[in-house]
């Protein structure tokens, strides 16, 4: 029996396990998929919003703006790279102006921090590169980056390492109530636990029907990006966002904490929660309009594309509320969703003692975590030092951005722990420069199938039946 069941390893759930597991609490996450951070999470714009946008009063507008003045602590704790980049939302008419002057007032009411307004020249001087076409911009000192997925691993390792367990490969089929207890299962197995929390991102609204709540609903937003190798990171040192519309914040050009640069989302509302496919329009939109931001965009320089799928919830707000006794919704949580995840976590844990949940200390507990890319920022010394003490931190495997078997060891044996190839992927960038894992993949397969003792065969890119060798060749190798 669980004291918390939290349906959903994203950057939501795995904040909310790290918030919980500082308490005496026996904690089980599920997640459906074999690894975590494996839904909105992995493909967003990484992007921490200062919170001028949301509507003044939502709980979008509170969260963001408290969650983005946390991120910087919580991710110091955790190990994970930010970077507070500032960001601006570029205008080209009067039209724009008055928009920019609206959210200029909205973030003003939403208590963001140094916000102003910034003319052609100011402009001009901050963002060489911004096209000559725009006319002024919002500046917002407090925006900032960092990666999502690094995120929600970090969070979720320190969840695990306090005490919290993980069960991927979870999906939840059912739900049933047993006197004050919770029953989940999945289709070979289940779990009990005394209280729910639903962060099943795209599939909450089912979940929540689990449990006879049918108060709202949630669809899939798609969002195309492309992605421009380390050569053209310093393109703009700011994030640039186009002046919002009722379909998201468009078009925008940022660069990356690990120094890419990254363009997208395109925007667009669609049926299928599965449908993650990238479209010749999609990428003709976002490179029309990043070149319409931003002046000389080295497209030629793309080194992969990919989609995401947003939830949005049919209230226009975020959904975080107990309908049912000892069962709490996180739903709808898009944009500004990672920009207010620490804020998220901290409201969850007081709506469970509202609901009646005994916080005890954790007197053990841990909030720090070493960086997954401790090895990568170390100076020259402290490198030569971590390879005398283990030769393998030595053996460069990714050659693009100079990824060691050390590090994607560790990456095998630390919580949570990586299982594919994409989970390699996402803790330790190896197979994610110019290559994209043409030379270092199959170097990387040995290593997960020697220390899992799975055939190399066996060998998945993201779980399931993703399989990269298809048979053996007479040489005795997997192709």
């Amino acid at each position: 029996m669980y004291d918390i069941a939290i349906i959903g390893a994203g950057v939501i759930g795995g904040l909310i396990a790290r918030a919980l597991s500082k308490y005496d609490l026996k904690i089980c996450i599920l997640e459906k998929e074999n690894d975590v951070a494996m839904g909105a999470t992995k493909a967003n714009s990484a992007i921490v919003h200062a919170g001028f946008d949301a509507k003044e009063g939502s709980l979008k507008a509170q969260l963001n703006v408290k969650g983005s003045k946390m991120m910087p602590e919580v991710c110091r704790e955790l190990g994970v790279h930010y970077k507070n980049n500032g960001s601006l939302v570029i205008g080209f008419d009067d039209e724009d102006r008055a928009t920019i002057n609206t959210l200029l007032q909205r973030g003003i009411k939403n208590q963001v921090e140094g916000l102003k307004i910034l003319e052609k020249d100011e402009l001009k001087a901050l963002e060489p590169n911004i096209s000559d076409s725009v006319s002024c911009a919002l500046y917002a000192p407090t925006g900032a980056i960092v990666c999502p997925y690094d995120l929600t691993i970090a969070a979720i390792g320190n969840a695990m390492d306090n005490g919290a367990e993980l069960k991927c490969n979870f999906e939840v089929t059912g739900i049933k109530r047993d006197d004050n207890d919770y029953e989940i299962f999945s289709r070979n197995d289940s779990i009990k636990a005394k209280y729910v929390i639903n962060c099943a991102g795209l599939y909450s609204d089912e979940i929540a029907k689990m449990v006879g709540d049918n108060s709202f609903n949630v669809h899939a937003r798609r969002g195309e990006y492309i992605l421009l190798d380390k050569e053209a990171g310093n393109l703009v040192s700011h994030t640039i966002f186009r002046t919002p519309s009722k379909m998201g914040k468009g078009i925008l050009v940022t660069p990356t904490v690990h120094g890419n640069l990254l363009l997208g989302p395109t925007s667009v509302d669609i049926d299928d929660k599965e449908n993650k496919s990238t479209t010749q329009g999609g990428f003709e939109d976002i490179i029309e309009n990043a070149k319409q931001n931003v002046v000389a965009v080295p497209i030629g320089k793309t080194i992969t594309s990919f989609c995401g799928l947003r939830a949005v919830g049919s209230t226009g707000d975020f959904i975080i509320n107990s309908p049912k006794q000892n069962f709490i919704n996180v739903a709808g949580i898009e944009s500004p969703g990672l920009s207010a995840s620490p804020a998220i976590a901290e409201y969850v844990v007081n709506l469970l003692k509202e609901n009646g949940l005994e916080l005890k200390e954790n007197s053990t507990y841990n909030p720090c975590r070493e960086s997954a890319h401790a090895f990568c920022d170390a100076t020259i010394e402290e490198k030569n030092k971590m390879i005398k003490n283990n030769p393998a931190y030595g053996r460069i495997v990714c050659r693009c951005e100079g990824i060691t078997e050390g590090e994607i060891l560790a990456a095998i044996h630390r919580n949570p722990k990586a299982r594919d190839l994409d989970g390699i992927k996402r803790r330790t960038r190896a197979q994610m420069g110019r290559c994209q894992g043409g030379f270092c993949g199959p170097y990387i397969t040995e290593i997960l199938s020697r220390e899992l003792c799975v055939p190399f065969d066996e060998i998945t890119k993201f779980g399931g039946e993703s399989k990269i060798n298809l048979c053996q060749t007479k040489g005795g190798k997997s192709q």
